[in-house]
Parts: C-alpha cells; structure tokens; sequence
C-alpha cells in the first residue's frame, strides 16, 4: 500500500472525523492508502488536474473491512455501502472518494456534499445548476482519463476495473495505519 502525496492532492479523510455518514470518526489517523496500481492511477489524475489548474481533495481511500462494517451498520443500503459480506472496492485498496478543487484549493461546487446518499448524488444529473453539472463532468473525465471507473450513485467515488482481481486487504500492519488495532 502506497500513501497518497502529491502537490496537486488535499488530504481530507473524512471517515477520520465526525463529518461522515456516521456522525462518529472511524479512522484513528487520517492515513490514506491505495494499492500501488491505484495509487499510480491516482497520480495520473492529479497531473491532468493540475494541467488545468485544479487540485484534487481526497476525502476516503483504502477503508478497513472493519471500518466497512461499521458503515454498514448505519446505513445497510447498497446503493451507497457496499456490504462488507461481499466487500468493497475500499477494502481491496482500489477505490478513492474524491473531489475537485480550483487552484486556490476550495473544492467546487458539485451539487451535494460527499457522503449524501440521495438521488441528487447520482452522476448525470439535471436538477442540479449547469455549473455544478460540469464541475462532475470535468471530474469523472479526469479520472476515466486516467483509468477510473465511476460509481453511479455518487459522484466522488472511483475505483479500478476488474475489483474481483484484487483481494481484500485486511492485514495487522495496513490496518493498524489506518485504525487502533
């Protein structure tokens, strides 16, 4: 597992305070990981981020099966939580939860605020302002662009195709980075 740096990327974990579905951090430290294979990806959508002179804010990324279960057991809905009986792209390494941010670092304006499980969170849109729309669209161009695919239920999640082909990672020393263990 790789830790995410790179000048044009905001850390934000989100599941690592109370500003989350669950209203209670998650997270014991805010260390965000991704498989080596995601997090080169993830480096490809921050250059063509910064080629237009955007940042990116990254507010989830590797998630351990614990912290899986715990998002499940407030909201057991796969529309938005993937059950943890299956597994979650999150928990293989493969998946980030993002946004876009202009150069002086404020995240635009993409209609909902992360983490809102509501229609309106659904990629494609129409009843949100034309702006918002195209700040969604600038962002899932970036990162199909730089070999993402998009959750359709909402906007800033990503992952690698072919999820199946990554195992769930739920070993001692990844997960004692992200959680007390």
């Amino acid at each position: 597992m790789f830790a995410i740096d790179h000048p044009a990327i905001a850390i934000d974990l989100r599941y690592a305070t109370a500003d989350n579905i669950t209203g209670h951090p998650i997270y014991a430290r805010p260390a965000a990981l991704l498989h080596p294979e995601a997090h080169d990806a993830l480096m490809r959508a921050a250059d063509l981020a910064a080629a237009l002179d955007c940042r990116l804010i990254v507010y989830d990324a590797y998630r351990p099966p614990a912290a899986q279960w715990r998002l499940w057991e407030t909201l057991p809905d796969a529309t938005f939580v993937a059950d943890p009986r299956i597994g979650s792209t999150h928990s293989r390494g493969i998946a980030v939860d993002l946004t876009l941010a202009g150069a002086d670092g404020q995240a635009l304006a993409m209609g909902t605020g992360f983490d809102d499980m509501r229609e309106q969170s659904y990629h494609g849109r129409l009843d949100i302002p034309p702006d918002t729309q195209r700040n969604r669209a600038l962002l899932l161009g970036l990162m199909t662009a730089a070999g993402w695919c998009h959750q359709p239920h909402e906007w800033w999640h990503y992952n690698l195709p072919a999820e199946d082909q990554y195992p769930i990672i739920d070993d001692k020393e990844t997960v004692a980075r992200v959680m007390d263990v």
